[in-house]
């Protein structure tokens, strides 16, 4: 079993930044994609970026120039670094790995996710 942990969801004004973190731990073999997702009250959930293994990242439109996706693969890790952040931003963010377990298989995995909240 793999979990996904997140950290350095909080309250921010609008404008400010935050940094987000996810680390897998378990029984893993290596991880193709991470990714990060969030979920605003009365909405879907949306993928906000991804990056693969190799490190070729892909964001949400309304994100770009603002939120930066990186990886650690020595350390099963994943951040989201939010600058320039905005009320609508306003989200609970989850993390999301696809992980090769045992027996060659893919599984894909979810963290508990963590509230951001930009206030105006």
């Amino acid at each position: 079993q793999v979990q996904l942990v997140e950290s350095g969801g909080g309250l921010v004004q609008a404008g400010g930044s935050l940094r987000l973190s996810c680390a897998a731990s378990g029984i893993i073999f290596s991880i193709n994609t991470m990714g990060w997702y969030r979920q605003a009250p009365g909405k879907q959930r949306e993928l906000v970026a991804s990056v693969t293994s190799g490190g070729m990242a892909n964001y949400l439109e309304s994100v770009k120039g603002r939120f930066t996706i990186s990886r650690d693969n020595a350390k099963n890790a994943v951040y989201l670094q939010m600058n320039s952040l905005k009320p609508e931003d306003t989200a609970v963010y989850y993390c999301n790995a696809d992980v090769w377990g045992v027996q060659g298989r893919l599984f894909n995995y979810w963290g508990q996710g963590t509230q951001v909240t930009v206030s105006s």
